[in-house]
């Protein structure tokens, strides 16, 4: 006897957030039912007009705003951006930024060089021990060939 397979939903939360949308924002329906894997599927490869207009005019989630204003969440904290914005108000800051976001944002870029750097350095160390290693090998498999 097979079982049915039961079909995996997720909250409307969690599927507000993989599409980067602001739940509160979307429609009623859209928030009150359970989201399958399908059906987010399918509202990404065919959005809505009320998911085109949210994801093109907001209000966004904290992640989109950050996103759009390149920094980090706790940036937009210590900026007092605790509210979602719509795609003008982050247009508007981007314009004329006020000096928390100059501040934020070249912290972002030094945060995001050390971490280009840091993998560049590992990515350096781990071909050292590689070569280090192939060349013992090497010399093992020489020193057994006498």
């Amino acid at each position: 006897m097979m079982s049915e397979k039961k079909t995996q939903t997720m909250k409307p939360a969690t599927a507000a957030q993989k599409l980067g949308i602001l739940l509160e924002a979307a429609p009623e329906e859209f928030q009150n039912a359970p989201v399958s894997r399908t059906e987010l599927a399918a509202l990404e490869a065919n959005p809505p007009a009320w998911l085109v207009e949210l994801r093109s005019n907001g209000p966004h989630p904290k992640q989109v705003v950050a996103a759009k204003l390149g920094v980090s969440i706790s940036g937009l904290v210590r900026g007092a951006v605790t509210e979602p914005l719509t795609s003008a108000e982050i247009q508007a800051l981007l314009q004329q930024p006020p000096a928390w976001l100059v501040t934020e944002r070249a912290t972002q870029y030094e945060v995001r060089e050390e971490q280009i750097r840091v993998k560049d350095r590992d990515a350096e160390r781990a071909r050292k021990i590689a070569h280090v290693a192939r060349q013992a090998a090497q010399n093992e498999k020489a020193g057994r060939g006498r």
